[in-house]
């Protein structure tokens, strides 16, 4: 990315303006972060009928369509926001294959509450895989990179790390999730942990 598509501030200030350009540029940063918050709550019966990816894009959707709302003027503010948006996705989806009635705003703030709880995960693999957050991650969301940076990960790592550290799964539940033995697991969970902090430090986040 051009390093004005890394200036947040900047990206906010745009969208606001009316440059749909920028709005879309702002709201492509989180994919990643929303995909792995989606996926950590995906309720695996829902799984079947509607994935993780189609919930990021309706928040993702929701969001450029009522950007307007959006009062705040930092990334922490976005990303608290974009989140709100995607509990109300997850519980529209809930809704939908569940034949719930009207609009139920305890679960939605049931739910924004779990993925609070689930992005603390971030803060988790952190501490796990990197002892000196570099310049960069002190400027941004540390969770938002970290999410850019597992999703260069193999994809046994990613579902690991997710079901692990995300879903605070235990080891056997996580080595039944993978078809693996529980020694297994920690040994991939250890190694996608020290890929994850390889990829920190060689990208220089």
């Amino acid at each position: 990315m051009e390093k004005d598509e890394l200036d947040v501030s900047r990206l906010i200030e745009a969208a606001r303006a009316g440059r749909s350009e920028a709005l879309e540029r702002l709201l492509a940063l989180y994919r990643n972060y929303l995909g792995v918050l989606a996926r950590s709550r995906m309720d695996p019966a829902l799984g079947a009928k509607a994935g993780a990816s189609d919930v990021v894009q309706e928040t993702l959707l929701q969001a450029y369509e009522h950007f307007g709302q959006f009062r705040g003027t930092t990334e922490a503010e976005l990303v608290g926001w974009l989140r709100r948006i995607l509990a109300r996705s997850v519980a529209m989806l809930v809704r939908k294959y569940r034949g719930t009635a009207a609009r139920n705003i305890a679960r939605e703030r049931a739910m924004d509450g779990w993925l609070d709880h689930s992005s603390r995960g971030f803060g988790r693999l952190l501490a796990a895989s990197t002892t000196t957050p570099s310049q960069a991650m002190e400027a941004r969301e540390r969770s938002v990179l970290l999410a850019d940076a597992m999703a260069r990960l193999p994809d046994a790592h990613q579902q690991v790390v997710e079901l692990r550290t995300f879903r605070q799964l235990p080891w056997e539940q996580v080595a039944e999730r993978m078809a693996r033995s529980p020694e297994a697991v920690r040994k991939l969970w250890t190694r996608a942990v020290h890929g994850l902090g390889v990829e920190i430090e060689g990208r220089h986040l």
